[in-house]
Order: structure tokens, then sequence, then C-alpha cells
């Protein structure tokens, strides 16, 4: 049973809905049932008097629209063409459900990468006989880059099929409907390649790929635990590795209802995590450091004293589950292949996973396990949720549904105040897409296996590789379109390894890459695209992740694209034109004919949004919705509304696991299982006690200078925020490394160079890395970029064959 292309959909329930226009002086109006109009707080007429009196020519609503979880409208001022100035949103109040959306300190010096040194300016080709990534490069018209193109997609089909083309993972434009980098099926590229036959699809996405694959072996699909906002029930909020105060910054992000939930309601938040986060010091009020990719370890651990001390919620189990105890397991499993038999030492390992067993894994004192089982247990309700990162790892899928299975054993799933243990889920309005066409090719490859398909396509099968679609690839991949994404090198892992893949042209014949600035992944093209920006072009704008409130975001032309830029949808057209597919491609339409469609479909589901001259005055458009509870109809009725896995419950024991455990080829040191085992892995913690050479594990956290690489390459940002690596006093100490001494940190993939924090905020015999720092070489090979993806691994997990970044072994020592 090979892995399928799962989605995140969030519920989207009865809605209240307050229409925010723009009012007289710069204010805004608040327009609803029973409202009058009237200036909002904090938007009153000395406010709209400064406004007044600057000396701009006009104001425009825009948006970034980076992959950060977030979308935030911007206002930018503009003086003789140029953006001299960018403001926030200026309606809303502090209320949850009707906050203002403010961006965060990257959406605010978004002007800095307009009018980047770096930015792209016309297209180039890679001058003939120069490798891949030397930087020599020819100035050529359009004309010349759109033949070359066309001539060489037609020759590829010709020669090899649509599979030999691939659309790779880029996410540096995302919540726009036309310029739109993913997923791959909305993008301006994908529809064009659909008109000549379609591409080979990836699944998953480097954010979250083993959950996503383990979410629908436990729920039958992605749910989504309780909003941010309904920790307001709960007496108990307990996050696994999720740290929304870097990753979701904005006030229309989950910083802004996290902070505010927490003001409001006190509730106890436990973050456990290898580092003391930002989430952590703002809203915790306990910090468990764990060591990385142990977390089904501690749940083992929280579970055994549930179990031997009768904590856990038996009939929660009875009821709604599968698999906990030997009571309720499918039929055909032998004795002892239950959770609880694993948990007991009952199982096949004779091992019982007692406090001390999974305070030697995990690094947390068997006496702080013990303790927080009882809190967890005795907390009525708990909300449990978990970040992207323990999936990050080698055993990704393990620890995803160990905290899934935690939820369950506490009975806190399908309640206010509890969750699934999923991330959290967000209120969401049913926008419209009629932009999107159906891909001809059904294969699929996972999104972190590309480069062995570039290396070796025919020999990656369905139970070797995940391919999906079909049982093996029959060509590799030709042609690379690389579209507002960094992960073609900076993002993807091992990037000396991946350089050395890419600089053989032999092998992918053709690179083009479609951005604004000069990427890391840009270095690598063949055929370089300038893309306009978001604000040198119109489109509209879905929400990000927001608690209770949902939002749409007019994003306006603010400016003329600059140089010789183009946006993707005239690109396109103009390649589809030289394919003979225009007419398919463009269906007689405009992009701003497009945007309308967006909106005047997204009406007939959303009778209250505003027509798309209202929108486009507005700028931003919200709606007061209410708290996301997954899986609520479920609980109140599992025989009426039962779940899409086999049994119709929620699986602790997969049976589709089972099999695939029996049929699945697996490299030596992976491993698949029916339950959400500890599975020691290469490169884990047990591996980092033994191994002399490389003892430290390495993660890699979101940081607050860059959305993964966008805005890497912003001075403000550098200034503000610095590369760094995060090192514990008793690891520095031993090297002899103090705070800012530059070091280096390194292992057999390769060296990085960058000033040490040595902090107590990280986890002893862990450090991290801010990951999508941009990848620098020096003459010796050495990163001075500090890119943590020079340290990391290629090798796949082993269920969704997606990225393990967070299984890596280093060790670090002065410069």
């Amino acid at each position: 049973m090979p892995p399928t292309q799962q989605s995140r959909p969030r519920t989207v329930p009865r809605r209240s809905f307050l229409k925010w226009s723009a009012a007289a002086g710069g204010g805004a109006a608040l327009v609803g049932a029973g409202a009058s109009l009237g200036v909002l707080p904090g938007v009153g007429r000395a406010n709209a008097a400064t406004l007044t009196a600057r000396d701009v020519d006009k104001t425009v609503w825009s948006a970034c629209v980076v992959n950060c979880g977030s979308r935030c409208p911007l206002r930018m001022e503009v003086k003789d063409g140029q953006i001299v100035r960018v403001l926030p949103d200026n309606t809303g109040d502090d209320a949850i459900g009707t906050q203002q959306i403010r961006a965060c300190v990257r959406g605010r010096s978004i002007r800095h990468r307009i009018y980047n040194p770096d930015r792209l300016k016309t297209p180039m080709r890679r001058k003939p006989g120069t490798a891949r990534g030397a930087g020599e490069w020819e100035e050529i018209s359009w004309e010349e880059a759109f033949d070359e193109i066309a001539r060489t997609i037609e020759r590829l089909i010709t020669d090899y099929g649509n599979e030999s083309i691939y659309l790779n993972y880029g996410t540096g434009t995302i919540g726009g409907t036309i310029a739109c980098s993913w997923p791959p099926i909305a993008t301006p590229f994908a529809r064009l390649m659909n008109c000549v036959g379609g591409y080979l699809n990836h699944y998953g996405d480097y954010s979250a790929a083993n959950i996503e694959q383990a979410a629908p072996f436990t729920f039958g699909s992605w749910i989504g635990s309780n909003s941010f906002d309904d920790a307001k029930h709960s007496q108990l909020q307990v996050m696994f590795g999720n740290n929304p105060h870097e990753t979701r910054m904005s006030g229309g992000g989950e910083t802004f209802v996290t902070q505010q939930t927490k003001k409001a309601t006190g509730v106890r938040t436990i973050v456990i995590d290898p580092r003391y986060t930002e989430t952590a010091l703002g809203v915790a009020d306990e910090w468990v450091p764990v060591r990385p990719g142990t977390d089904a370890a501690l749940v083992a651990g929280l579970a055994h004293v549930m179990i031997t001390e009768k904590l856990h919620d038996q009939a929660f189990l009875d009821t709604y589950c599968q698999g906990f105890d030997e009571e309720h397991m499918p039929g055909g499993i032998p004795a002892g292949h239950s959770y609880r038999s694993y948990i007991l030492g009952d199982g096949p390992d004779k091992t019982p996973k007692t406090p001390a067993w999974a305070a030697s894994i995990t690094g947390v004192p068997a006496a702080t396990i013990t303790r927080l089982a009882r809190e967890i247990a005795g907390a009525k309700p708990c909300a449990i949720t978990q970040g992207w990162g323990p999936q990050r790892s080698a055993n990704g899928e393990n620890q995803a549904r160990a905290i899934f299975t935690l939820a369950a054993m506490t009975g806190n799933i399908g309640i206010p105040g509890g969750g699934t243990g999923e991330r959290e889920g967000s209120y969401s309005l049913p926008m419209a897409n009629p932009w999107v066409t159906e891909n001809p090719v059904e294969t699929s490859i996972s999104v972190f296996g590309w480069t062995d398909a570039v290396d070796h396509g025919p020999e990656m099968t369905a139970l070797k590789d995940g391919v999906v679609g079909k049982d093996k690839l029959d060509v590799p991949i030709k042609m690379i379109w690389q579209y507002a994404g960094n992960a073609l090198v900076n993002q993807h892992a091992d990037i000396n390894r991946t350089v050395k893949l890419l600089e053989d042209d032999t092998k992918c014949e053709l690179i083009v890459v479609v951005d604004t600035q000069m990427t890391v992944s840009a270095r690598y093209a063949d055929i370089i695209l300038p893309d306009a920006s978001n604000a040198e072009q119109l489109d509209v704008v879905q929400q990000g992740s927001a608690g209770s409130m949902g939002y749409t975001i007019l994003a306006d032309q603010v400016i003329e694209p600059l140089y010789d830029c183009k946006t993707t949808y005239e690109m396109c057209t103009e390649i589809a034109r030289r394919l003979g597919v225009e007419r398919q491609f463009t269906e007689g339409k405009t992009q701003e004919d497009w945007v309308r469609q967006v909106v005047d479909e997204s009406r007939e589901a959303i009778p209250e949004l505003p027509s798309f001259e209202e929108l486009r005055e507005m700028g931003v458009w919200k709606v007061k919705g209410e708290s996301y509870v997954g899986l609520q109809d479920f609980r109140a009725d599992p025989v009426a509304n039962p779940l899409t896995t086999p049994s119709g419950k929620i699986e602790i024991f997969s049976t589709p696991l089972w099999e695939m455990a029996k049929t699945w080829e697996l490299p030596e040191g992976d491993k698949i299982t029916a339950i959400p085992e500890h599975v020691a892995t290469w490169e884990g913690a047990e591996e980092a006690r033994a191994n002399a050479a490389y003892p430290l594990q390495c993660i890699g956290h979101h940081y607050k200078q860059r959305t993964h690489s966008t805005y890497g390459n912003v001075d403000w940002m550098r200034e503000a925020h610095p590369q760094v690596v995060w090192i514990n006093p008793v690891d520095a100490q031993a090297r002899g490394i103090a705070n800012d001494d530059v070091v280096q940190v390194f292992n057999d993939r390769g060296r990085i160079q960058l000033p040490a924090r040595v902090t107590p905020r990280i986890a002893p015999g862990v450090v991290s890395v801010p990951q999508g720092a941009w990848y620098r070489p020096d003459a010796k090979g050495v990163d001075v970029g500090g890119s943590v993806n020079t340290l990391t691994s290629w090798r796949p997990t082993a269920i969704a064959k997606g990225n393990a970044q967070h299984t890596t072994l280093v060790n670090i020592e002065k410069a």
C-alpha cells in the first residue's frame, strides 16, 4: 500500500461576519449586524491626519505571501513610482477573531526584498561550456528564453514522455491564486504542463511530509487539532515541538492567538522541545528539554505511568479506538502486538517502557516523566498539539503517531479544550480556485525524492521508494521547473552532494528557475526567468492560520514590474503560445479576469464576501468565526460519523502498516511498525552516545530572520537576527568554546562556519542551526553562510520517504 497525497483540510464552522471597509481619513469602519459606523480604536483622526500629511502619491494594499503559515496585508506608500514606506493593517482590534493583522519584522522589511541588490533583472542563460553554479551568465531576450524552453519541452516529451519533466517544491510565494508556487497543482507552471500532457508530480512537502503520511493511518485523513484559541476551555496545554511565535509570528498568525489566550485565561502551558523557543519564552509555564527524535519514547514513558496507575481513559479507548489493548485488535493479528502490550513489556521486545527506560533515551528525568504523566492525565480537558519539528526526523511518522495516541489515551479528542494531537487547526474561508487544472500524469514521487529521480529514476519503485501511480518510474527527471523556491539546493539536504548531482548536465538536461532573487538555487539554473514580485501584480490572497478569524486580501498591483521582469502568467502564456496551447492555458482571460472570477465564484460559498471592486478598495476583509474542534462529530456519534480508516475508528494499531512492514523494501536500520513504537534510528539519540567522532545531535530551527530562506538576503533582517549556532554551556565548555567564538560545525557531509551562541536554552548534547541561511562555500569548501543543510542527509524516512533533516550527527570546534 503506497502512500497517497494528503491535504490538510480545515472544517469551516458557522460564521458570524464583520465587514471592514475604508473609512474617511484613513481609518476603518465596522459594518455588521447591530454595529454603528465609526472609527475603530487605535485608528483615530490624529493618525489619519499624519497619514494624509505624508508626501506620497498613493497608498495601495498588498501582502506578504511567504510560507510562514500567515498571510499579512501591507499598505504600501508610493512616491514617483517607487515604494517608499510599508505600513501594516490598520483595521481590527486586539480581540481574537477581529484582530489587527500586524505584519511581523519580516513583512515590514519587504521593501528591502523588492529593491534588493540580488534582484533578478533580465532573463539569463548559463554560458555554454561552463558548469552549473559557476556564475557565468549571458543575458538573453525573453523571446530566446521562451523559444528554448518550448523546444526543450517538446523534445523531452517526444524522447522521454511527460514524466521526465518535474515541478520541484517551492513555497516562496504562497497564498495567492495566480502567482502561487505551492501546492504544485495550483501553480501556473502546472497549468501550462497540464495543457501539454502533464508532469511528474510530488506528494508531501518539506514542512510536514511525515506527519501528513502518518495522520491517515490513525485518523483516515488529516484532521487538525483544536485551534489555539480553543485552549480557553483547557486546564492544560501541551505543545510538542510547536513554536508558533517564530513560525507564525504575525498578528494574523498564531503568535497573537496564543498570547491573548494565555493572557485571558492563564491556561497552564508545557512546551516539550530540544530548545527553549520563543514560544516557550512567551507562554510556557514549563519547558521540558527532550533529545531530538525521542518523542515517541517520551510518550511511551508517559503511557506506562498512566496504564499502571489507571489514569488513562479506558472508556474512550474502548469506544473510539482500535489497537490500544488486546481486546480491541483487528482479526488475525498475533497476541502481544497492541500498544498496551508494547508499553507493559508484553510485546515482542519484552521491555517495559518505564519512565526510567524513557529517561535513558530522551534525557528527561524519570521523575519528571512520572509527574508529567499524572498532570496530563489529570487535566480535563488537555489540549495536546505538535508542530512540524518532531516529525522531521528519521522516525518521524512514529513520532507523530505517538502524540496522536497520547491525545487518545487521555480522552481529549473531539471535545472543546482538547485536541487530536496534530498541529493546531483554524477557521478558514472556502475560497474558490477555478485556476487549477488536472494533471493527466498520475505518477508521483515523494517531495524529498527528486534527487534520486534525477540520479537513477528508473530504479525507483513503489515498494522501495514510495512511487505512487505505477510500480516504478520508467525515466529519470530530465527537466526541472523551480518556481519561487530555494529547494533545488539550499532547502534540500546534503547540499554538497546535491550540487555535484546538478553539475552533471547529462542527467537533468534543463533547469529553469523562476524567481525574484538570485537565490542559491538560481545559481544552479540553466535559464533564469526574472519574476515580478507580488507588489508588481494583482492577486487575491487567502488567509493563513489565524485561530478563529477568517480573512482574504485583495493584493493590488502597487508599482510597475521593475527592470525587465514579467509575471509568471505572462511567461506561461508566451510559452503556451509556442506550444500551441495558449487558448487552453488562458481561456481568453487576463490575470485580472482570473482574480475577478475567483472572487465571484467564492461569493457563491460566502455570500457576504464583498465584490471585487469593494475588496480592491478595502484591501482586507475579515470574518469572525468559531474555534475549530477536530473530530467533534465523530466524538458525538462514531457510528453515524465513522472515520475513513479501515475500522472507521482511531487506529492506534494500523493494519495497513502491519502489511507494509511485510512487503516494503527497507534499507538496514529502517523499520515500519503497526503501533507508534520508539524506533532507534541512524544518527539518532542512541547512536550519538556511541559516536565519538560526531556525538552531537543537530537540528535546524525556524528563525525570526527569515521564512525558510526567504528574507535571508535582507540587510535589516541579517543585522537584527544574525546566523549563530546554539550550543549548551556543558558542550561548549568541553570544547573550549565561549559565546561569540567563531566555530565550525561539521560531519562527513560538510562543514559550516558561524558564531556560537552559548546558551542553556538548548538541551545538552544538541546543537541547533537556524535553517534557511544561504549556502556560501569559501575556497576550501567551508560554508561560511551557515546553511544547516550542508550537514543533513539525503536518506529519507521509512514510510513517507520524507525529509529527516533533524536526524543529523555533528561535532563542533573553534574555527
